[in-house]
């Protein structure tokens, strides 16, 4: 499977260093699932930060004048070429959500020992997730 624009995603830390997340549901699974805000690019040609930025702003009601860069992840290489670059925003700055039509998301904060725990537990078994709080931890804790 090709996906041509590839995409991004925020890790976003509150100032009480819990990282907010967002749960939808998600047809491929028939359930919600609670990840890190994500989304492709808009084109090919735009950078990783900008379409982070967007897509911490759209699905959190949030947005970081400074992101940092965390990995780049290739999310299923054995049948799909998608690439995702993950970022870290701290200092939010609180703004106004820009849901897609028929988009519904809950936000949830959550401690980052939480995160892991649910990680283990299987709870979180969305690759860009699961790899985003690790390498968070790995980083910063």
């Amino acid at each position: 499977v090709e996906h041509r624009k590839g995409a991004a995603a925020v890790v976003p830390v509150l100032p009480d260093g819990k990282i907010l997340m967002v749960r939808q549901y998600r047809n491929a699974l028939n359930r919600f699932t609670l990840e890190i805000p994500a989304g492709s690019r808009d084109s090919v040609t735009e950078p990783t930060i900008e379409c982070a930025s967007r897509e911490l702003e759209e699905e959190t009601g949030y947005r970081c004048d400074n992101l940092e860069f965390l990995l780049s992840l290739r999310t299923t290489v054995a049948f799909c070429n998608e690439m995702i670059d993950v970022y870290v925003a701290r200092d939010l700055i609180p703004s106004e959500q820009h849901l897609d039509e028929g988009e519904y998301i809950e936000l949830e904060a959550h401690e980052l020992s939480e995160l892991c725990e649910l990680v283990y537990q299987g709870v979180i078994q969305d690759g860009k997730t699961v790899a985003a709080i690790m390498a968070y931890k790995n980083k910063y804790c």
